[in-house]
């Protein structure tokens, strides 16, 4: 099975998030994702309790996505990937990254293990990936090109919560445990 593997803080999961999920799946390029929220790490402090980020993913949850509880600890990209490797031994693993992203890959703690891997790069914000994938020297990166990017943060999000890209039972439940308040 191909399983493709997204990382994030999903500091509160929206739309954009779960539009790469189904845009995956809907096209056939993984057999089934497994969503994995991280703890607070190096550039972002100010998550709300990763409990409470696995509670709302749980909505998207079915036979095609899971959300990973147990490996939320791991700070680094290819300790995670590491890790999953031992347990999907059977799976091939795809990890799935923004384009923004690809810009410092070269950068990640131990970049050049994860290049060992396959890497769906999603279109964001009209990067020309394809220059980013020529510097690494790598040929195992699958570009989702016609991906149709929706252009919001999670902080526009979490400073306007009534806004269309946020779902109604991910809503719910940020004004039942009042997260985000100021």
């Amino acid at each position: 099975m191909r399983l493709g593997i997204y990382i994030g803080s999903f500091n509160p999961p929206h739309k954009g998030h779960i539009s790469v999920v189904n845009y995956l799946l809907d096209n056939n390029y993984v057999d089934k994702i497994l969503i994995v929220p991280t703890l607070n790490y190096w550039d972002k402090t100010d998550l709300v309790d990763i409990k409470d980020r696995i509670n709302m993913l749980k909505f998207y949850e079915n036979d095609k996505v899971s959300i990973d509880t147990e490996h939320n600890d791991l700070i680094y990209t290819y300790e995670l990937i590491s890790r999953l490797k031992e347990i999907y031994t059977n799976d091939k693993l795809y990890l799935i990254i923004g384009a923004d992203n690809i810009i410092d890959f070269d950068k990640w703690k131990n970049y050049k293990e994860l290049l060992k891997n396959k890497i769906i790069v999603m279109n964001r914000n009209n990067i020309d990936i394809n220059s980013y994938i020529k510097k690494l020297g790598k040929n195992n990166f699958i570009v989702a090109g016609d991906f149709p990017f929706i252009d919001i943060s999670s902080t526009e999000i979490r400073e306007n919560l009534g806004n269309k890209y946020i779902d109604k039972e991910v809503l719910n439940y940020i004004k039942s445990h009042h997260l985000y308040e100021k």
